[in-house]
């Protein structure tokens, strides 16, 4: 009886851990690396955000101290996307970068992939302007040679380069070029689209645009419990028409490293604060898939903190 009193008292203790304090998860894919590997299993502290209730079908949702998320952290979350399971806390777990909170602007493509804001600083407002990556190097030389200052590239992810220059930097540089001008403005016909997204916030207006209309109108409906629908490009919330959306939930936007891999917010949208589990911690197991029991071991990522 004491041994079976022992093992009883051991599994409570695990099971209470686990429901509690910490969360242990498998990295299934490469969409994280080089952070996270594929085969590397992660501790997540579930107290990062304040801790959110267990057994969510019986107690709803909950969370006791709650605390803020701050960009560039590594959480896990329940699948926002899988409308077919109504329990958030039985949905698939999903790991990403938080890439925006509430009330940040961020600037994606048509795809709604991520392109890197220019820092905020002082002085005349900035235009985003592309131009092919073979010419990178060109430009560096030009900006020294002229004693500009400039941000570095915002997208350096495909064959074409994004930089931000204001109206001076911009019209020193078309004077310093001989022959045609390579440096085009975003959004011209032909040239890659450049959208900003807000990430919407508890109580605040959220302005309906083309480029956002989808995004809204499925986020309304899986998370905030409303009717909505899109008619001849107008966005239809309770059966009447709006250009402002306010939401009663934090969202957040998260990334994968890996852009060739949508499993991040290109894939499930915008994520609710009640779908927020933790921050990840550190990697307690690291291994190569498929290498056999006795190969495969990254023994020099064990314990590794992840940043």
């Amino acid at each position: 009886m004491k041994w079976i009193g022992a093992f009883t008292g051991a599994i409570v203790a695990v099971l209470l851990l686990r429901g509690f304090l910490w969360a242990s998860c498998l990295i299934p894919s490469t969409g994280m690396a080089p952070t996270l590997l594929q085969g590397e299993r992660l501790i997540v502290n579930q107290w990062s955000y304040g801790l959110r209730t267990p057994l969510m079908k019986w107690f709803g949702y909950h969370r006791w101290h709650e605390k803020s998320i701050t960009r560039g952290e590594v959480v896990l979350f329940n699948n926002p996307g899988n409308f077919k399971e109504p329990v958030i806390d039985r949905r698939e777990l999903f790991i990403s970068r938080c890439a925006g909170i509430p009330g940040d602007t961020l600037l994606v493509d048509s795809t709604f992939l991520l392109i890197t804001q220019p820092p905020g600083k002082k002085g005349l407002l900035k235009s985003l302007y592309s131009y092919p990556d073979t010419l990178e190097m060109r430009l560096v030389s030009i900006l020294t040679r002229l004693g500009l200052e400039a941000d570095a590239p915002l997208d350096t992810t495909s064959q074409t380069h994004i930089r931000a220059f204001d109206v001076y930097q911009y019209n020193r540089l078309k004077a310093s070029m001989k022959g045609p001008v390579w440096l085009r403005p975003m959004n011209e016909p032909g040239q890659r689209q450049v959208y900003p997204i807000v990430v919407p916030g508890k109580g605040r207006a959220v302005r309906v645009y083309p480029w956002n209309i989808l995004l809204l109108r499925n986020t309304l409906v899986l998370h905030e419990g409303k009717k909505a629908s899109i008619q001849n490009e107008t966005l239809y919330v309770d059966g009447r028409p709006t250009q402002h959306c306010i939401f009663t939930k934090d969202y957040y936007w998260m990334c994968a490293n890996q852009t060739r891999i949508p499993s991040d917010s290109r894939l499930f949208g915008l994520v609710p604060k009640d779908h927020i589990i933790g921050r990840a911690g550190f990697i307690w197991f690291s291994k190569e898939p498929y290498s056999g029991p006795l190969k495969g071991y990254r023994w020099d990522r064990l314990f590794h903190s992840i940043n």
